[in-house]
């Protein structure tokens, strides 16, 4: 009987037919890689949640005046390229009425720049 359900699960992982599942054989070694990669992100995130809101009046000057070691630190934790800084630098002052009273925004758009 395990031989003929191991063929079955076997034969069904091997379809031709698309699956929006992928290989149903692997779907505990996807959730363990989903698993560590959202850990992982939830860390640099709430390191740059606590660098941004600790210093939320410096890095916003930062920000204004084109960097600074508030900035940098953030970025740096974000994961945000060296050579997309003066890119990101240039949007995040573009967009400051966005950040003037809400760190979570600021915290938001360097995450997504951090990828």
């Amino acid at each position: 009987m395990r031989l003929f359900l191991l063929t079955i699960v076997t034969l069904a992982a091997c379809s031709e037919e698309a699956s929006h599942l992928g290989n149903p054989l692997l779907l505990p070694i996807s959730g363990i890689n989903t698993a560590i990669g959202n850990a992982a992100y939830d860390q640099r995130r709430g390191q740059v949640e606590i660098i941004v809101k600790s210093n939320f009046d410096a890095i916003r000057n930062d920000i204004n005046t084109g960097g600074g070691p508030v900035l940098t630190e953030a970025m740096d934790a974000a994961g945000i390229p060296l050579e997309d800084r003066p890119a990101r630098i240039i949007q995040l002052q573009s967009n400051m009425g966005l950040y003037a009273g809400n760190p979570g925004a600021l915290v938001v758009a360097l995450m997504v720049y951090g990828g």
